[in-house]
């Protein structure tokens, strides 16, 4: 039996190794972003009764208590439902994609994705009128916008953040697209 040293899991990369995956970071941000999203509509529930209205920066930035039946724009409004099918079949989506993980910018962008989706997803399970029905608190008002929480915050730049990276040619795995010979691994996300 050898008890041969062993590499430390932080030893630095080697030209031509994958990066490390990057999990840990996906979690992380996915965990920040339930957490801020949970915290933010306990307390705006628990402080503000439904339509209110708090001005925060005159007639522009407000707080106002609104539950949301449907998607962004209160979009689909009777298919509460459906919609909480979609919401998981994200997570399920990202889940899946998480293994192949490498790149800081995928693992951003698909952990304010799937933190956003988590937390609006707690809302249609536990909120009234009823599991899969559930109602999204908003709250966030912004002049003509329609009004949002922390998780539509994280969905949205996530999905922008998603965009660009695919726009600029990054895969999930670190890598850049069309990178060269099939050992180049191209420049790192």
């Amino acid at each position: 039996m050898s008890s041969a040293p062993t590499e430390p899991d932080s030893a630095p990369e080697a030209p031509g190794e994958q990066p490390p995956k990057r999990i840990g970071m996906l979690v992380a941000i996915t965990a920040a972003i339930v957490v801020l999203d949970l915290v933010t509509k306990v307390l705006m529930v628990s402080w503000l009764a439904d339509g209110e209205r708090v001005p925060l920066v005159g007639d522009l930035v407000s707080f106002t208590l609104v539950r949301n039946p449907g998607a962004a724009f209160s979009l689909a409004t009777g298919l509460t439902w459906v919609l909480t099918l979609v919401a998981l079949a994200v997570v399920v989506g990202i889940v899946r994609f998480a293994r192949r993980l490498r790149s800081r910018g995928w693992a951003l962008a698909l952990g304010l994705v799937l933190g956003g989706a988590l937390g609006n997803l707690v809302d249609r399970f536990f909120r009234g009128p009823g599991p899969l029905q559930g109602h999204v608190v908003d709250f966030v008002s912004v002049g003509w916008f329609p009004v949002f929480n922390v998780a539509d915050s994280a969905i949205t730049v996530g999905g922008v953040t998603l965009v660009l990276l695919a726009l600029l040619g990054r895969d999930l795995d670190g890598t850049r697209a069309g990178a060269g010979d099939p050992g180049d691994t191209g420049e790192r996300a």
